[in-house]
């Protein structure tokens, strides 16, 4: 699926489901709740934090896919078609790191 698809899909999915967007600061909000549980996983998982009994049941691809999804869902309710502002910012992005990486001594291989 394309990201103007899943877009499409989630504005559908709201219409049917959810009655209607929650507003923007709702939703940032919501955002910040499903990136604080991806990392939460990944504390556990590649951290050095341990599992608790809770835990067990996380699931790092489900919760990618909330934090997705809720970040489609503040794009499609500002009018941002995300296809295009990606492909914008990898075209400003490479304009403006198009060695920095490359030149990093951190980077590179030992």
């Amino acid at each position: 699926m394309t990201i103007k698809e899943a877009q499409l899909k989630v504005d559908q999915w709201i219409k049917s489901y959810g009655v209607r967007y929650f507003n923007e600061l709702t939703n940032l909000a919501l955002l910040v709740e499903e990136v604080g549980e991806v990392s939460r996983i990944i504390a556990r998982k590649y951290g050095e934090q341990s599992y608790k009994k809770s835990d067990e049941t996380t699931n790092l691809s489900d919760e990618l896919a909330d934090v997705l999804f809720v970040l489609i869902c503040i794009a499609n309710q500002t009018g941002i078609d995300l296809e295009e502002a990606l492909a914008l910012n990898l075209e400003k992005k490479t304009a403006r790191d198009n060695q920095r990486h490359i030149e990093n001594p951190r980077l590179q291989s030992s």
